[in-house]
């Protein structure tokens, strides 16, 4: 059995009385005051998240650019430096290896961004996939941690606190900088709908860091509990959920971060052909008239009682207090407004398919 893995902040963690679980091969922190309090914290205030688990892969040689537009669904080509990208590694048949931010350091040099649970196989598809061009992949996940502090009041808190200048970062641009003559990148995004930054460094860095916020009192440690609940308001996908190896971005309502003019782009013809032909099936959001909780994996009925989908993510929403679900139906029944009706244990409720996100995003533009 393979022995679980620890964050830079992990005793950190267990001293502030963290509710602790497994995720992605980590012992991570679920929640430590609450999940409804972190959540609120974060919608109203200042949240910092532990988010070492997360991978990094560097991508740098004559050949990069045009290596990661291959294996890399957005277009980087020509974009300035600082600028960072949101999109996917695709399979041949248009399912999705991983989902990603991509971060541009320099002329031909990229920084991937992956999720934890696919490091080993995300760095094992980018080394293939690198074998015909002339670049140089250092797969660096143990050598970097990462905070994630997001909010309304996460520019001043990072200023103030942290002492990083912030402000003039648009949203999905970065920068390199130094604290204390280490290397820090930083970062205009995050997981929550709300502003915020993701901060990258060394685990010493990090660790000092995590320690001044939470000295300040002006930033709540939030578990993996609510990065979830805030992530499915604003209809953000995750990877095992909305987004699968048998999962396209056409399925997924994601379409938008394809470039399908792209030739050398791997999965392209299988995207432009299930755009051209309509996808079988699609995410969308559902609307529950009751109380009841829709689970993931949770069975979808039309009126017929005939099973057309299942809930990828459900929760009774913090911020709007309602039941809702993201869910992948059939075709047929995605369209905005059909009445549905969801299973839950030996009852079925009904609902309505409404847009999947649930809660206004509140982003820096």
């Amino acid at each position: 059995m393979e022995e679980i893995k620890k964050t830079c902040l992990h005793q950190r963690h267990i001293d502030l009385g963290a509710t602790m679980s497994p995720f992605a091969g980590y012992d991570m922190p679920i929640q430590y005051e609450g999940i409804v309090e972190e959540h609120n914290a974060v919608r109203n205030d200042c949240g910092v998240f532990d988010v070492s688990h997360m991978g990094e892969v560097d991508i740098h040689g004559p050949e990069a650019e045009r290596f990661v537009n291959r294996i890399f669904t957005n277009d980087v080509a020509g974009a300035p430096v600082g600028q960072c990208f949101y999109g996917m590694m695709l399979h041949p048949d248009g399912g999705v290896v991983d989902d990603l931010l991509v971060y541009k350091r320099g002329e031909n040099h990229f920084l991937f961004v992956i999720n934890a649970a696919n490091i080993a196989k995300d760095e094992a598809w980018i080394l293939e996939n690198a074998k015909d061009f002339d670049v140089t992949v250092d797969c660096l996940s143990p050598e970097y941690s990462e905070l994630a502090v997001q909010g309304p009041n996460a520019e001043k808190v990072v200023e103030e606190v942290l002492g990083l200048q912030c402000a003039d970062l648009a949203f999905y641009t970065f920068k390199e900088t130094e604290l204390g003559g280490q290397p820090v990148i930083i970062s205009r995004t995050g997981y929550t709908g709300e502003d915020g930054f993701e901060i990258y460094a060394a685990h010493d860095v990090i660790v000092s860091l995590w320690d001044k916020l939470l000295a300040s009192h002006r930033c709540a440690p939030c578990g993996l509990g609510c990065r979830d609940t805030l992530r499915f308001e604003v209809g953000l996908p995750l990877y095992g959920d909305e987004l699968a190896d048998d999962i396209t971005p056409v399925e997924a309502g994601l379409s938008m971060f394809v470039k399908i003019e792209k030739p050398e782009l791997i999965g392209r013809e299988a995207i432009e052909r299930q755009k051209a032909e309509g996808p079988r099936r699609k995410i969308v959001g559902l609307e529950l008239a009751d109380k009841a909780i829709p689970r993931h994996g949770y069975e979808v009925l039309n009126l017929d009682d005939e099973v057309v989908g299942h809930i990828t993510t459900g929760y009774h929403s913090i911020s709007t207090d309602k039941s809702v679900a993201m869910a992948m139906v059939d075709a047929p029944y995605a369209k905005r407004d059909t009445p549905l009706k969801v299973r839950i244990r030996r009852k079925t409720f009904p609902c309505t398919v409404v847009p999947k996100k649930f809660y206004k995003k509140s982003y820096k533009q």
